[in-house]
């Protein structure tokens, strides 16, 4: 792969997951990463699984990447990317696994020369996790219109009565989004935690008094020991954490839907 391609694949690869591009030349690239990306690429569980814990905000890196080291200063400070770079395989094998998400579109049949819209939809499949010492998964499917904002629920479900197609349909062209995806994708997950927000509480209620249990049986264990031992409050963290109540959202996968207009009219 040659430099030049090598640092438009760079670039590429990170516009496509909704990185910002903070500043680049012909011979390196600086990346604001996301939430998401930060946890794929930058081999940080332990600062994100204690973010997760505390409730912090959250504080993705930037990256500076050195796509031809031969047309920067020395003293300049990135990471030297190259093929063959453990760096950039990563990228490749990432490209990979962020392959669960298409583009699509609704063959329709068309009668006439004259050309039809096709409009954006994003369609994400989130899995809502409420974990204790038990767990409870939900899927969630939903659909928005990048054109008016039309939210729907059991999307993919919907689409499985659609004839659909990897190619765009001839006499067939695609409108263009007025919402953008990562502003989609906010409105989503903002639906997916109003629905967090409005479900029964009762999972972390009789987690919190399963706890509760299990905590006086541990005291009652070293009720006689003046001075507790370490072990004591090793085994109460453990209680704690197995029963510590929390809710976990994330994306499974996704795409980008080209529907006819008023598919889904309300």
């Amino acid at each position: 792969m040659k430099q030049p391609l090598l640092h438009n694949f760079i670039v590429n690869y990170f516009n496509a997951n909704d990185c910002q591009v903070l500043e680049q030349s012909h011979a390196h690239v600086t990346i604001q990463l996301t939430p998401e990306m930060d946890k794929l690429i930058m081999n940080r569980p332990f600062y994100w699984h204690y973010l997760e814990k505390t409730g912090g905000v959250p504080n993705p890196m930037s990256i500076t990447f050195i796509t031809n080291h031969n047309q920067i200063s020395e003293d300049f400070k990135g990471e030297i990317i190259h093929f063959g770079a453990p760096r950039l395989h990563q990228l490749f094998r990432t490209t990979r696994e962020l392959g669960g998400y298409i583009r699509i579109y609704e063959q329709l049949q068309v009668t006439s020369q004259n050309l039809h819209p096709l409009q954006p939809w994003l369609g994400l499949n989130i899995k809502v996790s409420f974990c204790s010492d038990r767990k409870k998964e939900i899927l969630l499917s939903l659909g928005l219109n990048l054109i008016n904002g039309q939210i729907v629920p059991q999307f993919m479900e919907k689409l499985h009565t659609l004839t659909l197609t990897p190619k765009l349909p001839d006499m067939c062209f695609t409108m263009t989004p007025i919402i953008t995806l990562s502003s989609g994708i906010k409105r989503l997950n903002k639906i997916v935690e109003t629905f967090v927000e409005n479900e029964d509480t009762s999972w972390a209620e009789e987690a919190q008094a399963r706890w509760q249990e299990e905590l006086a049986l541990l005291e009652s264990f070293y009720e006689d020991l003046e001075e507790k031992p370490e072990s004591y409050f090793v085994e109460k963290q453990a209680l704690k954490e197995l029963y510590s109540p929390s809710i976990h959202i994330e994306i499974i996968n996704g795409g980008m839907f080209y529907l006819k207009q008023n598919q889904y009219q309300s």
